[in-house]
This record gives structure tokens, sequence and C-alpha cells, in this order.
């Protein structure tokens, strides 16, 4: 298990994070049960009884740009899930034994503070994209909903592929004062681009680029990214608005 102290993943690779990343498994209702490293939640072993790996938190930034524009990042070519596919900001997981603690409680949920899952999106935008903490503190995020998907990598790993995504999914929105500073891992992101809705769409009809199953779901869907989007200033609303939903766990099986 990770020690209780800021996460750190200098010079640790892919199979590494596998291995010491201990996720927050849960239940359909988003219950917790417990942890498991990563290697355990995303393999898909249905001769082991975890045919969808182990349903276990996970997050979903979008960061803005002051002018309103989406960040995208390009999952580099070594993960071991999705590799390669362009999909939102960042996405990653809460973790067990952080500081500061990862783990939300359901009062946390419900009253759409989510503290853990804001540290946790802190901790992987300075990871993955090199963003410095001051400028994407966890006060600035806006916490929208829920999501519970699966999908098998198929496109990596064959049709019987046994790694996944099995995640209650949460959305964050944030749109920092000024432009951050970006410096990706290689280890982490290939490529990073801002985009309009309009670019995103237009990036989104080309045959050529790939997306992750969660992004595309939101992306795709009316009532997510589209509409949050298209009323920025009340999906950012720091207590909530007509936008939020933090009692629903959307089920896009």
């Amino acid at each position: 298990m990770a020690s209780s102290s800021t996460w750190e993943g200098t010079g640790l690779s892919q199979d590494d994070f596998m291995q010491r990343d201990e996720c927050l498994v849960v239940d359909e209702q988003d219950r917790l049960l417990g942890t498991a490293n990563k290697y355990d939640c995303h393999r898909f072993e249905a001769a082991k009884g975890q045919p969808c790996g182990r349903l276990h938190r996970a997050f979903s930034v979008f960061l803005f740009s002051p002018d309103g524009r989406l960040l995208l990042q390009q999952r580099a070519a070594s993960k071991v899930t999705f590799p390669g596919v362009w999909t939102n900001t960042c996405c990653s997981h809460p973790l067990a034994g952080q500081a500061p603690d990862e783990v939300d409680l359901p009062a946390a949920v419900a009253s759409g503070q989510v503290p853990g899952i804001k540290a946790a999106a802190v901790r992987k935008l300075q990871h993955e994209l090199g963003i410095p903490p001051e400028q994407v503190p966890a006060s600035s995020f806006s916490f929208l909903t829920r999501l519970h998907y699966c999908a098998a990598d198929t496109a990596t790993h064959g049709p019987a592929a046994e790694w996944g995504e099995h995640e209650v999914d949460y959305v964050l929105f944030v749109r920092p004062q000024q432009p951050v500073s970006l410096q990706p891992n290689p280890d982490e992101v290939d490529a990073t681009r801002y985009v309009t809705l309009p670019e995103l769409q237009s990036m989104m009809a080309d045959p050529g680029l790939s997306w992750s199953p969660w992004f595309r779901i939101l992306a795709t869907q009316p009532a997510f990214l589209p509409a949050w989007w298209g009323d920025l200033e009340a999906a950012l609303a720091p207590g909530g608005s007509r936008l939020s939903d933090w009692g629903t766990i959307h089920r896009v099986m």
C-alpha cells in the first residue's frame, strides 16, 4: 500500500504504478469496500470471477483556459490501458494512504465537496502535465456528477482483452484565472491540445484519431459535456448549480 505521505511518482514505470498504487474499491452505489492495487482493478479475468475488473473510483478533469477552450491530452504509448488515445485533460484515481487524504465518505459526496477527489486531481495534474498545484488549488474545482462504466481495451489487447476500466468516475471542471504552465510527463502524455467545442467535434469525426471510452461517452451525450460546456459559468459554480447532479451515478455500461 502507498505510504501515508504525499505520493511521489518520479522514476517509476507504468508497471510500478500498477503494483504500488492502491485504488478505492467500491460497489455499484459507490460505497467503499476496501482497496486493491491498480493491476488487480484493471485485470479482466472471467476465470477468476472478474470479467470486468474490480469496480473502483476514478476522476476525469476537464480543464478550461481563461477563454473557455478545453485542454485535451493524448495518453502515452507506454500506458497499459488505452495507450495513444485522446481524452480529457487528466484521468486517474484517488488512492488509499495519501496525504492529503483522498478517501471521500458519503457526506462529502452528498455535499458536493469531495475534497479527496479534488486532492487526487491536483496531484495527478502535476504528475501528468506538470501543472503546479498553486495554479489549480482544490478549491477551484467544481464536481458535477458521477459515471459508472466498464470498457475492455480491445483496441490494444484484442477481442479477449485482459485489461480495461471499470469505474465510478467523478467529473471535475476547473478554469484557472491565468493560463497554466504545462510540462507534460512523457511517460504519461504524448501530446496536448486546447480546443473549442467545434474543434473537438471535428477531431472526433476524424477516423484516424482514437478516443478513450469514458471521454467519448461524456463528449457525445448531449446531457453531459455539450450541456456543461454550453453553460460554463454554471458548470464552474463553486457551490454547485442547476447542472450539478451529485446524487446520481449515471449507468453507461
